[in-house]
């Protein structure tokens, strides 16, 4: 479709039961939470294993055709471990990993086909037991992941740090650049002094937050009718 036909109230009804489904289906997946998330699809977010832990006021984009996975992987002595911070946005595609331990600070943005992992898998001369080649990550606070980066085992990203599209972090970067390629590289300087703003921003009164959302709903979507809803639905045009 090129325009959206479908009807304000349509729009509400499909936010309340997508509520309704998050709460019921997906916070109890989470070992701890901080607020119910924002998730547009639920349907296609996938949590698998234990020590999941999600903050505050985070907004996952999940599609049916390229589905958000958080995974943990039990070892010998207890399971893995992933840890997202508050106030961060999670992309369709995005993968998180963990075989011992992922640390994800707040304010973090992932676009989207981001792979985070913790762990080799196998070994080069061992193929067989998996496991044994695991190192913590660590994404700091305020950290951009572009589209399709991925982030290997035994990584820090400090704070405010940018990744470009398409990289691959193999060593640490450190906090206030910008890094690209594969391997990553610095290729820019952030000024830390300058006044950054931060997801938390939009948080700051959820509830006038949460209104303008609303708002905006009415105000692209009031006019449609559901007739014409209904009929795009099953007999499309140009306008459409």
């Amino acid at each position: 479709m090129r325009r959206n036909n479908t009807p304000y109230f349509v729009k509400a009804l499909y936010k309340k039961i997508n509520y309704w489904y998050v709460g019921r289906f997906i916070v109890p997946q989470f070992d701890s939470l901080g607020s119910i998330p924002e998730i547009a699809h639920p349907r296609s977010l996938v949590i698998f294993g234990r020590n999941i832990h999600l903050g505050k006021f985070a907004q996952i984009i999940c599609s049916s055709d390229n589905k958000v996975r958080f995974t943990t992987w039990p070892g010998k002595m207890n399971h893995a471990e992933i840890s997202i911070g508050d106030y961060c946005l999670i992309s369709p595609g995005t993968r998180i990993s963990a075989a011992e331990s992922i640390r994800i600070g707040n304010n973090c943005m992932f676009a989207a086909n981001v792979y985070i992992s913790d762990s080799d898998w196998h070994g080069i001369y061992n193929r067989i037991r998996p496991f044994r080649c695991t190192k913590p990550v660590v994404v700091e606070n305020n950290v951009w992941l572009g589209e399709s980066v991925i982030v290997n085992k035994g990584v820090t990203i400090g704070e405010n740090s940018v990744i470009g599209a398409g990289s691959v972090v193999t060593k640490h970067i450190p906090a206030n650049v910008v890094a690209a390629g594969n391997p990553a590289r610095v290729i820019k300087h952030i000024n830390p002094n300058r006044r950054m703003l931060k997801r938390e921003m939009m948080f700051k009164d959820p509830d006038f937050y949460f209104k303008n959302q609303d708002e905006l709903d009415k105000y692209m979507l009031g006019k449609n009718s559901i007739w014409n809803w209904l009929r795009s639905r099953f007999k499309p045009n140009q306008q459409d």
